[in-house]
């Protein structure tokens, strides 16, 4: 047990802020990166396709997004270690399975991330999408190296928050939208898509998403039991805040699609805004997408990275430490690079959503499993039944829906 607390306070930043604000940090980090590029096009374009039943995959979403979140913040914190960590710990080598299955996932989403950030600025201002990419990731890229750099991507995420929520009141002060009927299909639904609920849980809570959470909460000095009151609040407050932000561009959606108007398959989420608010929602789009962008960049960025952290000791802290900045600036450059050679951000983002609905079962069940390895967690704590239960539910769900989307789109 005292080689396991020393690995717990390795992880103490040097600048100690208070449990509850640290737990906002993560509320709001991991939220954002469920609300990026990827959810503006997703949720778009299966409301043009699913109309009012699409509420039903939300409404599992939410469900699924919550027994996920939970399990994997309360595990991660008790046992103080990254997840990769305790993979390892489960079985040597399964946590460098995890991490590649994770860093690949979540690599190809930033794609996504910088071309809808660079989108936004192109709609804002008329430059390039290229070029409004290359600023986006240069200012995601001096966030992270700044002093103080996880508290500045805690303020400027949540900054952008408001901005996101602020612009989706406003589409929604302006169209007519369709509630009882959104109700009605979200209970009743007369069509559900396995494919749309696989790529929306992945966009929402698979991959890198699962785990943006828990790990800045164990980066900022949140571990052992007694930061599990942190842990519920942190995670029900970050689902609730996707969530909300998921319906109301959903209510959006559906109202544009029920008044009868078809949306562009090339950019359906921008469709919206402009048939509910002319060219001014068009613009407020671009602020939004530059947005969702932009937190969705340092989500995935800070998640990835930190999947490459396997420190034991003070010494290989420091190391990791030192050599951070290089792997952040690596893999948001790359990703940007991606962007320029390939394209097609809105396929992209549509195909990895799914990718990483197929990877959350197998990155759950890891963790569930040392959820009762008493080397991991301690010989104290007691995993909740009901969180296993449901856990363990949603892996083989996920499985099933995942496997069942593979063999129809194949």
């Amino acid at each position: 047990m005292d080689q396991n607390k020393t690995e717990k306070n390795i992880e103490l930043p040097v600048n100690k802020r208070s449990p509850r604000s640290v737990a906002m940090g993560a509320a709001f980090v991991m939220a954002m990166a469920a609300v990026g590029p990827g959810f503006l096009t997703q949720t778009a374009t299966f409301t043009s396709q699913l109309g009012p039943s699409f509420g039903f995959a939300i409404l599992v979403t939410i469900i699924i997004d919550i027994v996920v979140q939970l399990n994997i913040w309360r595990i991660i914190t008790v046992s103080g270690k990254h997840a990769q960590q305790i993979a390892n710990d489960i079985f040597p080598g399964l946590g460098y399975f995890l991490t590649f299955l994770i860093v690949v996932g979540g690599f190809f989403f930033n794609i996504g991330n910088v071309a809808g950030a660079g989108l936004g600025l192109n709609v804002l201002f008329g430059i390039s999408a290229e070029n409004g990419a290359i600023i986006a990731a240069v200012l995601a890229i001096i966030v992270f190296v700044v002093r103080n750099a996880l508290l500045v991507m805690d303020r400027t995420v949540q900054v952008l928050a408001v901005v996101k929520i602020a612009i989706l009141i406003y589409i929604l002060s302006v169209a007519t939208v369709p509630v009882g009927l959104a109700v009605k299909h979200t209970f009743l639904p007369t069509n559900i898509d396995f494919y749309a609920i696989v790529t929306i849980v992945g966009g929402t809570v698979g991959g890198y998403i699962s785990f943006a959470g828990g790990h800045r909460l164990l980066e900022g000095g949140v571990h052992g039991q007694k930061g599990l009151k942190y842990v519920n609040e942190g995670a029900l407050s970050g689902v609730g805040i996707a969530s909300v932000i998921r319906v109301m561009l959903f209510l959006a959606g559906l109202a544009v699609v029920i008044a009868g108007h078809k949306l562009d398959p090339l950019n359906p989420a921008a469709d919206i805004f402009k048939i509910a608010a002319g060219n001014f929602g068009y613009k407020f789009f671009g602020l939004l997408l530059f947005a969702a962008g932009m937190t969705s960049i340092l989500g995935s960025t800070f998640t990835s990275v930190s999947f490459m952290n396997y420190s034991q000791s003070p010494e290989d802290v420091v190391k990791f430490q030192k050599y951070r900045p290089y792997l952040v600036i690596g893999f948001i450059a790359i990703s940007t690079l991606v962007f320029y050679i390939v394209g097609k951000p809105v396929q992209i983002l549509i195909f990895v959503g799914a990718i990483n609905g197929l990877i959350l079962p197998i990155a759950l069940g890891i963790l569930l499993i040392g959820a009762y390895k008493n080397k991991i967690m301690g010989k104290d704590y007691k995993h909740p039944i009901f969180l296993s239960i449901f856990g363990w539910i949603v892996v083989l769900f996920m499985a099933f829906a995942g496997i069942e989307t593979l063999i129809n789109t194949l």
